[in-house]
């Protein structure tokens, strides 16, 4: 392990990465209160100081977890709209379905998103210090590739869709109550009959 340890100690962008995804997995299989420094060196396999000196204090750590955890959700909605350029009810059944099933055993992501809905957790004060939660930067995303396609309603009631269509998806992270698929199926109506689109969805199995 020494030898593995010193290896590792050279790539400080490699450890970095390395001691997040450890808090991550440590934090999902035992909660945040039992991920010590000591703890996490061992599960990444570099030494203790490499860990203070990759992510800096506990906290440190504890805000590099969560953007990183939020970045890839945030990921995973951008790149299906990014897949249907054309369709936005395409763009937004993707998005649905794809982020309910990464979001599927993620136990780490719920954690975060009822933290964000003020859900009493021990990761609340870990995003107390961001100034926009995870739910009001999934909504900038969204609206920034909403805006690129042709829809037929003023901007404030855009805006109003958006919420709704977020609020929903991320409450099926935390409570899922279908399969991702129906789910996305069942949101993406929702935004069709908003937007009197329903027609769009016959034959597409939604």
């Amino acid at each position: 392990m020494a030898e593995a340890t010193a290896g590792h100690d050279d790539d400080p962008i490699s450890n970095r990465n390395r001691i997040i995804a450890a808090a991550a997995r440590l934090t999902c299989a035992h909660g945040w209160s039992k991920v010590t420094m000591g703890r996490l060196a061992a599960e990444a396999g570099v030494s203790r100081q490499t860990v203070y000196n990759a992510v800096g204090s506990r906290d440190d750590l504890a805000e590099a977890m969560v953007l990183t955890e939020s970045a890839q959700f945030i990921f995973h909605i951008a790149e299906a709209f990014d897949r249907h350029p054309d369709d936005l009810l395409a763009a937004i059944h993707d998005a649905v379905e794809n982020t309910l099933t990464f979001a599927e055993g993620n136990a780490l992501l719920r954690a975060v998103v009822s933290a964000t809905h003020g859900a009493d957790t021990e990761l609340l004060p870990l995003l107390t210090t961001h100034s926009e939660s995870l739910l009001g930067t999934v909504k900038v995303v969204v609206q920034d590739r909403v805006d690129q396609y042709e829809v037929m309603l003023p901007p404030e009631r855009i805006a109003a869709v958006i919420d709704i269509m977020v609020r929903s998806a991320l409450s099926h992270v935390m409570q899922p109550t279908a399969a991702p698929r129906e789910t996305a199926g069942s949101i993406t109506w929702l935004v069709a009959s908003v937007l009197g689109r329903t027609e769009e969805l016959v034959g597409t199995g939604v």
